[in-house]
């Protein structure tokens, strides 16, 4: 995510902490069944429009949307190979060696607009067969990107990750702004089983989510019985996201749900984006912190020195007496990571062996 987007990051919280979600709420596999060869041609509804593969894409452009969650769940899914042009990418992983993979893959000399968009005319002239963005605003005119109809009018599929179909579309369907407004770990899965389903891998994306689930499954055995903590997640290195200056705290949606499947609560639970970016030293102080999580951004943050610091600013804490502190990256966000974070929380909150 470029680091001069104080924009599109202020709408990137948003999209990660609206709402609320009860933690292990199932998604629904493909219609096909999970696990089942794709039949083509298929057809599925996206955001409300029909959208027909005759075959698996093989030319994928991946809009950047500050979001690495498709281009991850792609890499999960073993379909990179498909990537044509990825506009992705981010400074850090909770993955080892995911960067790197990210990094390696073609960018089909994409730059990037004023609005940290890719322009229409490089879509167009690139010709992929599928375009992918993160959010229904990816595919707006005003941000000078190609429109879905403007795609489809040139034989372009498009997709919108399915949790996503409400943010940046004023007139989205009902059910896909309740979709969005309970966006959760399940929301993850859901855009595997939707990818898998396209790309005729949904035994991939089904051994993803079940190793996933198991993973989660014995962190919740391991916690349960605990008394719940408080966990405050900030971001410093976003801290053009906050109004008065201050790391930007993540919050609602996904933030929460990873944060309860971890034995924990969030500081500020159910907070929206306009609410966390009003966060003010006070607020902060007065918060009930048992554990600090700090988001890294780049590779070169140093999550020491941030947890020094906020202990020092905010020493009424119980994180700041006792110094409990642990780090996250990219799986705090949507994508096919949220495990990791479940488990580095978990261990910070309750010592987990």
């Amino acid at each position: 995510m470029p680091p001069a987007a104080a924009g599109c990051l202020l709408a990137l919280t948003a999209a990660c902490s609206t709402g609320t979600t009860e933690p292990g709420t199932a998604t629904a596999p493909p219609a096909q069944g999970p696990g089942a060869r794709t039949s083509y041609p298929l057809t599925i509804d996206n955001c409300g429009r029909e959208i027909t593969f005759q075959e698996p894409p093989s030319r994928v452009l991946l809009l950047n949307g500050t979001s690495v969650a498709e281009v991850e769940s792609l890499i999960a899914l073993g379909v990179e190979d498909r990537i044509l042009a990825n506009g992705q990418s981010y400074g850090v992983s909770d993955d080892p060696g995911m960067v790197e993979r990210i990094a390696a893959l073609p960018t089909g000399d994409l730059s990037l607009n004023e609005n940290f968009e890719v322009p229409r005319e490089q879509v167009l002239a690139l010709q992929p067969d599928l375009v992918i963005s993160t959010w229904a605003g990816g595919f707006d005119a005003a941000t000078g990107s190609a429109t879905r109809d403007q795609l489809a009018a040139a034989g372009i599929n498009s997709l919108v990750t399915p949790v996503n179909c409400a943010y940046g579309d004023p007139a989205a369907r009902p059910e896909d702004q309740r979709r969005h407004d309970a966006q959760s770990v399940e929301s993850s899965f859901e855009l595997l089983y939707t990818l898998g389903e396209i790309f005729d891998v949904s035994d991939r994306a089904a051994g993803q989510v079940e190793r996933a689930r198991a993973e989660l499954a014995e962190i919740a055995e391991a916690v349960a019985g605990s008394d719940p903590v408080s966990v405050l997640a900030v971001y410093p290195g976003m801290a053009m996201m906050n109004n008065n200056g201050l790391p930007a705290v993540f919050a609602g949606g996904i933030s929460d749900d990873i944060v309860a499947r971890a034995g924990a609560v969030n500081a500020f639970a159910g907070s929206t984006g306009p609410e966390l970016a009003d966060i003010n030293a006070e607020a902060l102080a007065t918060a009930d912190v048992d554990v600090l999580v700090i988001g890294l951004f780049t590779a070169d943050e140093d999550a020491e020195a941030y947890a020094r610091d906020l202990f020092e600013r905010f020493p009424a804490w119980e994180a700041s007496r006792t110094g409990t502190y642990t780090t996250v990256s990219d799986s705090f966000y949507l994508g096919p990571l949220n495990a990791l974070a479940v488990a580095r929380i978990a261990d910070a909150a309750h010592s987990l062996p």
